[in-house]
């Protein structure tokens, strides 16, 4: 019986070799798969405000080299995964060179928001808690649980893009949720 992982990665690699031929309802797919999953994981790097910036730039790329990927489902979600990392990289970098001037933020503040329902404001608030946890984590810790526990890749292919050992990716996420774990407690006693 196949697993719902399995099955997954089945159905990716079905919509990879559909799209790769130019059946854009089959990259639909590939994108509706992966991209909560490469979002949480852009917020886990650049956190919220820029993680849509880097995710659009990140797809831009998968776009545009669909065509040289070669290799199954769990290996294109890798793939997806080690160029959300670089663009979440270049983009931290880039920043770091071009400090952004303080601007006027007072009209943008009183816009409304195209999509303000509560249950989003909930959805982003417990996101929002979980990755302010995760934040705290060092980050090898938080890469290694964001890699495994939010996108879903397996520990060999978050070793490849952590340029880690899979022993080393294992014991930083275990760690890393021991002490998520220990985090959740305490914010629950105060």
């Amino acid at each position: 019986m196949q697993t719902a992982r399995e099955a997954e990665c089945r159905l990716l690699h079905d919509a990879v070799e559909q799209a790769q031929q130019g059946d854009e309802r089959a990259f639909r797919t590939v994108y509706q798969t992966l991209h909560p999953r490469l979002l949480a994981y852009a917020r886990a790097l650049v956190g919220a405000t820029e993680a849509e910036d880097v995710l659009s730039d990140s797809w831009l790329q998968i776009a545009r080299d669909l065509h040289k990927f070669r290799g199954d489902g769990a290996g294109f979600h890798g793939w997806c995964s080690r160029i959300v990392r670089n663009r979440a990289l270049d983009h931290i970098r880039w920043h770091k060179r071009r400090p952004e001037a303080p601007d006027d933020l007072s009209a943008i503040l009183e816009r409304p928001a195209p999509d303000d329902t509560s249950e989003q404001a909930l959805d982003t608030l417990g996101t929002e808690r979980a990755m302010a946890l995760v934040a705290q984590l060092p980050q090898q810790q938080a890469e290694a649980v964001i890699l495994l526990a939010v996108v879903g890749l397996d520990a060999k292919r978050a070793a490849g893009i952590l340029g880690k050992r899979v022993g080393a990716v294992r014991t930083a996420a275990h760690r890393g949720i021991r002490k998520l774990s220990g985090l959740v407690a305490e914010s629950a006693h105060t």
